[in-house]
């Protein structure tokens, strides 16, 4: 008989991996694999993040997270989840808070538990974007707060901003977020919206290098993939929502295309150029047609023109508004995703989007490419690898060190009489006066989450503890921030009386409390408390309270040498007060006081200019310095021109610029530091066309860059130009502000024979 085999069968071949699961294969393929293998109900919910995150788990009595019927219901509705938008945003109107909500060691867990909730229901696998706002900071509990974007604006330093804005990405990505809504595209043309804080500039040009810099900085450098602390970014809003008819929120936008391409676009343009991952289309509308359907900005724009490949993402509800046009939510739905929308916010329409298929209104080609491209940024993400949070601690003190950093850069010197500041030896008692002067709570803008007691440092708390030994620092708040109580003003005059230096701390709010009432986005519908500026606070006048004014005109009228601070989320006008200085710091966030102190007392210079004009009056604007060049006269009862043009700000020392020099595409300019203290000079380049194919600007931004000298020291400043298109001659004209621009001798270029 012969031997029997003895080998052993060979096992049977493991499954094929599917193409998408190889974290080798290239992203097309990944992205057309897994799509080839979705049924259209898992195509339409990945489109889709219909609830507010905040609804999806609740604490347990031990403490712990616990998901909520609503989230298993949407996960059962689509087999998976798109995305989930602000699961550990807190504020008053989603009424979470440090009793209730995620903070910085259990954010990650919350995270995970949804995640993996999502995958279990996915019959691929496909994770959830968890989509966050990130304004001036990771709008969570423990969130560094930064300062707002006016404030970054006016620092007119990209650099400064670019570390901050890498450190907030970090801090997203380790509580488990994973995409940034940050405001960066709306230009701010009118002071009396209420958004105007989160604008950087009234000025394209300062705006798109800020935008630049946001993208690269919580982005990272470009590549298919980002890294474990690096976070996509929403670039909001697009477009022209900074022109709203009369500053008021989410109104029409009267804008013709040369007003939209020059001003309003610049920004995000440079946000695409730089890499940005998503966009966030605006509420309002262009040319008649709201922004989230229409298709001439979203896809011939945007995607045609400008070769933007990554996701469009509609604001909250703005989907549904198009039902006005359309008829119904269904049809609307349609028309987003036709015009170039890719995820909805909280919309019912694009929950219908297999039914605008099946009904022919929308062809299952436009599904599939949105689809597509909301895959595509999971994948560069890496969450089909890693789908839940690197743990990776970030450090507190670094949060602090760049919200401070941008604080005190932010700080802008406007008047300085007989060199009221900085504080002098012979100051020996300080009266820090007025509603902002001992707290924080005022300091921090729209869009902020609750604070742990004791986060943040006070103007009057700095000055206690900075001023030289022996100053005495007096307090006496005087005013409310709004209202027209006066009882407590005798007090401040006595104190500002008796002191040799009255510090007057003054501005408006954007803090939101439980007795707002918010509409179903989130912008506040009917103010009942002290906020005076945030979405949906727009205001027909720019003065502050009549409590504050009064508190302000006795202060001054005591003799007693006065600094005023304005802490503000957009410009206000003042009452004229020519004997006090006057500094501000917009919304300087928790450590604005500290950074506020060390200005007034001449620890650290004023470095700050202004990135909008400053109104006289409501009954002057617009303002701005770039409007057209005309021969308009002024008012009959008035100066048309700002009380402080853009670009202004003032030093504790002085400067030099030399006379410019142009070669090519560059300019040359020597700046002296003529004082005795160091300090930072922002050499600004403004062009005016002179030979050109349409009616042009009086003025326009070109190049700008800060250069810190010490005293006597001086050094040439190179600084590169952008040379406009449909133009052929301008003049450059190098200054300090865009006042004095129009003073300075300026350079004629032939563009010509730059470009030749």
């Amino acid at each position: 008989m012969p031997p029997q085999d003895q080998s052993v069968a060979p096992a049977a071949a493991a499954p094929a991996q599917p193409p998408y699961r190889d974290p080798a294969a290239p992203l097309d393929i990944r992205v057309a694999d897994l799509l080839s293998r979705m049924t259209r109900r898992e195509k339409v919910g990945q489109l889709n993040q219909r609830m507010y995150g905040w609804n999806a788990y609740r604490r347990t009595p031990a403490g712990d997270f616990e998901l909520t019927e609503a989230l298993s219901a949407e996960t059962e509705r689509f087999a998976g989840l798109g995305a989930l938008y602000g699961l550990m945003r807190a504020d008053a109107w989603s009424g979470v808070g440090h009793g209730d909500g995620p903070g910085a060691e259990d954010s990650a867990d919350l995270a995970d538990l949804v995640q993996r909730h999502v995958l279990e229901r996915s019959r691929l696998g496909i994770p959830a974007l968890f989509v966050e706002e990130v304004p001036h900071g990771h709008m969570a509990l423990d969130g560094t707060v930064l300062p707002v974007n006016l404030a970054v604006g006016a620092t007119w330093d990209p650099d400064r901003y670019e570390r901050a804005a890498a450190h907030a990405a970090a801090e997203l990505r380790a509580r488990g977020g994973h995409v940034a809504l940050v405001s960066a595209l709306d230009i701010a043309r009118d002071p009396r919206w209420g958004r105007t804080e989160e604008c950087f500039a009234e000025d394209p040009y300062l705006a798109a290098r800020l935008t630049e810099a946001l993208v690269r900085g919580m982005q990272g450098g470009p590549g298919d993939h980002f890294a474990p602390d690096r976070a996509p970014v929403v670039l909001k809003h697009f477009a022209g929502q900074g022109a709203t008819v009369g500053g008021r929120n989410s109104a029409e936008s009267e804008l013709g295309l040369r007003e939209l391409h020059e001003i309003h676009l610049p920004a995000a343009r440079a946000g695409v150029r730089a890499g940005a991952a998503a966009v966030m289309a605006a509420y309002n509308e262009v040319d008649g047609m709201p922004c989230s359907g229409n298709r001439a900005l979203l896809t011939g724009l945007l995607r045609e023109q400008w070769g933007f490949d990554g996701l469009v993402m509609a604001d909250g509800l703005a989907v549904d508004r198009l039902a006005r046009v359309t008829g119904d939510k269904v049809s609307a739905g349609a028309l987003a995703l036709d015009a170039g929308v890719d995820l909805s916010l909280w919309d019912e329409g694009f929950t219908r989007l297999e039914e605008a298929v099946e009904r022919g209104l929308v062809d299952e080609a436009a599904l599939d490419t949105a689809v597509a491209r909301v895959l595509r940024l999971k994948f560069r993400l890496g969450l089909f690898e890693n789908p839940y949070t690197r743990r990776a601690p970030v450090p507190v003190d670094t949060g602090r060190a760049h919200s401070t950093d941008l604080a005190r850069a932010c700080v802008t010197l406007l008047r300085n009489p007989a060199d009221t500041l900085p504080v002098g030896p012979s100051v020996r008692r300080i009266a820090v006066l007025g509603p902002h002067a001992a707290g924080t709570g005022h300091h921090l803008g729209d869009y902020t989450a609750p604070q742990r007691p004791g986060t943040g440092t006070s103007v009057l708390d700095a000055l206690r503890r900075l001023a030289p030994p022996g100053t005495d620092v007096r307090h006496a708040e005087g005013a409310a921030l709004t209202g027209a109580d006066r009882s407590g003003i005798p007090d401040a005059i006595a104190e500002a009386a008796a002191a040799d230096l009255a510090v007057l701390v003054l501005g408006g709010s954007s803090a939101r409390t439980p007795d707002t009432e918010f509409d179903a986005n989130g912008a506040a519908r009917t103010v009942v408390s002290e906020m005076t500026c945030g979405e949906g606070v727009d205001l027909a006048g720019l003065r502050l309270g009549a409590a504050q004014e009064a508190l302000m005109d006795a202060v001054v009228a005591t003799g007693t040498p006065t600094a005023v601070v304005l802490m503000q989320g957009r410009p206000h006008v003042l009452p004229e007060a020519p004997a006090a200085a006057l500094l501000t710091a917009w919304y300087p966030g928790p450590w604005g006081g500290e950074a506020v102190a060390e200005v007034l007392l001449g620890l650290a210079e004023p470095l700050g200019r202004l990135p909008v004009s400053v109104p006289r009056s409501v009954a002057q604007l617009p303002v701005h310095y770039n409007h057209k060049d005309t021969e308009y006269g002024g008012y009959v009862d008035e100066s048309a021109e700002p009380a402080y043009s853009f670009g202004h700000g003032l030093s504790y020392t002085t400067f030099d610029l030399g006379a410019p020099r142009v070669s090519g595409r560059t300019v040359e300019v020597d700046v002296t530091n003529t004082g005795d203290r160091h300090g930072r000079s922002v050499v600004q380049v403004y062009l005016r066309r002179l030979v050109t194919r349409s009616w042009p600007r009086t003025l326009e931004l070109c190049a700008f860059e800060g250069v810190g000298l010490a005293p006597g020291e001086r050094r040439t400043v190179r600084l590169a130009f952008d040379a406009p298109a449909g133009t052929d001659t301008v003049e450059l004209r190098v200054a300090r502000s865009a006042r004095e621009a129009l003073d300075v001798a300026p350079v004629v270029v032939d563009l010509r024979e730059v470009r030749a």
